[in-house]
């Protein structure tokens, strides 16, 4: 029996371009996906994104009672810096932050970037002591890198506060207690990391 597409010659050429181009529309969706997600500078995760893990996170540890940690970091005087060497030099450190931040954390860790100079990370199931290590660790490595490259003369470091989950927290309150731990460790003079905790509830007095 002959069929209409037996009857088509030109019918698998348009199959083929049909196919051609549905793979061309779902990886344009998947780029446009993924430009939404992340920071067109440095590659990192964005503020919509990285609070959308924080908040499954959050979520999580509900679930499981499995803690996780949070920091925030503030790179030292990006600002004078940024004056000093120009914008390139600045983006250039930027993204070196970022890139040296995605090597050493671990693959279940989440990195993106807040805002100008300002990046978070998410350590789940970390106790605040180890996310105090893995703080200390891309403290060095940050300090490590060859910042000379990039401007002579030039260093880098940067702040940050840490803090781990409470019970009763929602994604502002645990940024918002990161942060104050970030300004505890600028007050101290930068180049640190403080930590926070949620502070322990009011008992009655026994007398």
């Amino acid at each position: 029996m002959t069929t209409a597409q037996d009857t088509c010659p030109n019918c698998t050429h348009l199959r083929q371009q049909l196919s051609e181009h549905e793979q061309t529309i779902e990886a344009l969706r998947h780029q446009m996906d993924k430009l939404s997600r992340h920071d067109a500078l440095t590659g990192v995760l964005n503020r919509r994104s990285l609070s959308e893990m924080l908040d499954a996170e959050l979520q999580r540890a509900l679930r499981t009672g499995h803690p996780f940690s949070f920091a925030i970091m503030d790179i030292d005087h990006f600002t004078a810096a940024n004056d000093q060497h120009g914008r390139q030099a600045g983006d250039a450190v930027l993204k070196t932050v970022a890139d040296t931040a995605i090597k050493l954390l671990r693959t279940v860790d989440r990195f993106g970037r807040l805002d100008n100079d300002q990046f978070g990370i998410v350590l789940p199931a970390t106790w605040l002591d180890h996310g105090l290590i893995a703080m200390e660790r891309l403290t060095k490595a940050v300090a490590e890198c060859n910042w000379a490259a990039i401007a002579p003369g030039m260093t880098v470091t940067f702040s940050a506060g840490i803090t781990t989950n409470a019970p009763k927290d929602t994604v502002e309150v645990i940024i918002k207690r990161a942060e104050k731990a970030l300004a505890q460790a600028k007050q101290e003079g930068g180049n640190r990391t403080a930590q926070m905790e949620e502070a322990l509830p009011d008992f009655p007095s026994m007398d």
